[in-house]
C-alpha cells in the first residue's frame, strides 16, 4: 500500500502574522512576507502555508490567489492552540549588536515569556533597536515551531526594575562574586521567576548590594568557568527550564 503523504508537508512555509486569525477568513499577505511566499517559495494557488498569531495558535491556510507582491490565503484549520509558556522572565543588560540579537533569539527558542533589557552602570550599550530585536524573535519562532512570542519590554534602569519587584516572583541573578549553585536554587524556588544577567563587566559592588536587598533575590553561580554575558543568559535559562520540568 502506498503511504499517504503528510499534510501539510514538513516543507510548508511558516510565518507569524498580525492580527489574530479566525477560521474561514481571507488573509492578504504583502510586503516582505508576500515577496517571500510568492517569489522565494514560489507559492501557487492551492499550496498550503502555516500561520501563527501569538493569540490563537497555528493555522493551516491555503493560497487562494498569488500575485507578484502579495498573496491571498484562506484560513482553513487550527492545527495547534497557542502553547502554554513557562512563567520566566529574562532581564539582561544590553550587550553589543549581534550578541544581543543572539540572546533574544535563544530566549525565544528556549521558551522565555518576557525579555526585559536592563540598563546597568557597566553596560556598554544604552540604546536598543527594539524593532530589530523583535524581528529576530519572530524569525526564531517561525523557524523553531513556537506558537508564542516572548514579550519585549522597554529598556529600564536597574533601580527602577527592582523598586517594585513582584512579591511572588523569584529573582535569580548571576553573581560573579559567588552564589548558590543555580540548579539547586531554582529547584528550591519553584513558580514564577526571573533571571537577571549583567553586562560584559558584570554588576558593580553597589548594584550587587541593591539586588541582594530585594527579598526575592537569590545570587546564583553558573559554574566554575567565566561565561560571556550571552552564554550566561542561555545557560541560566536552560537550567531553569530543566528545573521547572519544561525539558
Amino acid at each position: 500500500m502506498i503511504a499517504t503523504p503528510a499534510w501539510p508537508p514538513q516543507s510548508t512555509p511558516r510565518l507569524y502574522v498580525e492580527p489574530s486569525l479566525s477560521a474561514g477568513e481571507m488573509r492578504r499577505i504583502d510586503g516582505a512576507q508576500g515577496h517571500y511566499l510568492a517569489t522565494v517559495m514560489r507559492l501557487r494557488a492551492g499550496d498550503p502555508v502555516k500561520l501563527f498569531d501569538d493569540v490563537t495558535g497555528e493555522w493551516l491556510v491555503v493560497a487562494s490567489e498569488v500575485r507578484k507582491r502579495d498573496v491571498t490565503l484562506e484560513v482553513r484549520e487550527l492545527l495547534r492552540e497557542r502553547e502554554v509558556v513557562p512563567d520566566l522572565w529574562l532581564c539582561a543588560a544590553p550587550i553589543k549588536k549581534g550578541r544581543i540579537d543572539w540572546v533574544v533569539e535563544k530566549a525565544c527558542e528556549l521558551g522565555v515569556a518576557r525579555v526585559a533589557p536592563v540598563l546597568t552602570r557597566r553596560a556598554v550599550v544604552d540604546k536598543l533597536n527594539l524593532d530589530r530585536l523583535r524581528a529576530h524573535m519572530v524569525e526564531a519562532a517561525e523557524q523553531c515551531g513556537r506558537t508564542a512570542l516572548p514579550q519585549l519590554a522597554e529598556p529600564v534602569k536597574l533601580p527602577a526594575l527592582l523598586r517594585d519587584w513582584p512579591a511572588e516572583r523569584a529573582l535569580f541573578f548571576a553573581d560573579e562574586s559567588g552564589g548558590v549553585p543555580a540548579l539547586d536554587a531554582m529547584r528550591a524556588r519553584p513558580g514564577p521567576a526571573a533571571i537577571l544577567i549583567g553586562p560584559e563587566g558584570g554588576f558593580d559592588a553597589d548594584e550587587r548590594d541593591t539586588i541582594r536587598a530585594v527579598p526575592q533575590a537569590v545570587g546564583v553561580s553558573l559554574g566554575p568557568r567565566i561565561l560571556r554575558a550571552e552564554t550566561a543568559a542561555a545557560a541560566a535559562v536552560s537550567l531553569w527550564m530543566g528545573a521547572a520540568g519544561d525539558w
